[in-house]
């Protein structure tokens, strides 16, 4: 099935869950997202892939006109009670892909992702889209599953996380992301690596996982020592209860254009 279609089926199913998550609309990464992105009342944001609308919504009420911009209707109507039900009136709402963002060139001075590039069928192609739209000086704030540097535990992880939901895609490494900022000529600024825990049952229920499925994605997970160890999975009585999920933070921007380059001589 093409990833797209496996996306709007997985969320569009789990909408009202992730709209309730308390890890995405309390995380203490999202407080440090609207720490780093520094808003100003009155400037123009756009959230790609806001699910339930926690980030956009969270900027939303430090002053941004934020455009809420998702892949699936469904999560795009949650998003859009959730506002209501808050009292708070986003720029707007759109329906549209990550690699194709339905926006004039230069004409956003924030662009924010939290928790969803794993999901994308070419984050590169999102990235340049993101330097695209941005304004010179203009800053890009993600935040998305650490896939660890080591080979053999990269891979365990992303196997891991196809399992328990078939949408996904890819966790990326750090230096697989600082690439596509560099390739679409974005300026990388700050980093944080955030270390957060999930707890299995709510994990795994979330994206709609049978007890049988849930069950035996735990068996998988037990015997395989090296990525328990990675994961700081805790047991209890035979039963997994929490593990660990790292997170990274990246502020990049747009950088202005060159003295030199705006007065270059014709001819």
């Amino acid at each position: 099935m093409e990833i797209k279609q496996r996306v709007r089926e997985q969320f569009g199913a789990a909408a009202e869950a992730y709209v309730r998550s308390r890890s995405h609309a309390f995380g203490h990464d999202l407080g440090r997202l609207v720490e780093w992105a520094a808003v100003w009342p009155g400037e123009l944001a756009l959230d790609v892939a806001t699910g339930g609308g926690h980030t956009g919504l969270a900027l939303a009420r430090h002053g941004a006109r934020v455009i809420l911009l998702d892949l699936t209707p469904r999560m795009l109507q949650a998003a859009r009670r959730a506002a209501a039900e808050r009292g708070v009136m986003p720029a707007g709402f759109l329906a549209a892909e990550a690699e194709a963002l339905p926006l004039a060139d230069r004409c956003v001075s924030l662009v924010t992702c939290r928790i969803a590039p794993h999901h994308f069928a070419d984050p590169a192609a999102f990235v340049q889209e993101v330097a695209r739209v941005l304004e010179p000086g203009g800053r890009f704030l993600l935040i998305d599953s650490l896939s660890p540097a080591d080979h053999e535990l990269d891979e365990l992880v992303n196997e891991l996380e196809q399992l328990r939901d078939p949408s996904h895609v890819r966790s990326y490494t750090l230096e697989e992301w600082c690439g596509f900022l560099a390739a679409a000529g974005l300026r990388l600024e700050r980093v944080e690596v955030i270390y957060r825990r999930h707890e299995w049952d709510d994990w795994t229920v979330r994206s709609g996982m049978s007890e049988a499925a849930r069950a035996a994605l735990a068996g998988w997970l037990l015997d395989r020592e090296r990525l328990c160890r990675f994961l700081d999975v805790e047991v209890d009585r035979g039963s997994i209860r929490s593990f660990r999920d790292d997170k990274v933070l990246i502020l990049a921007r747009l950088p202005y254009l060159p003295p030199q380059a705006a007065l270059r001589p014709e001819g």
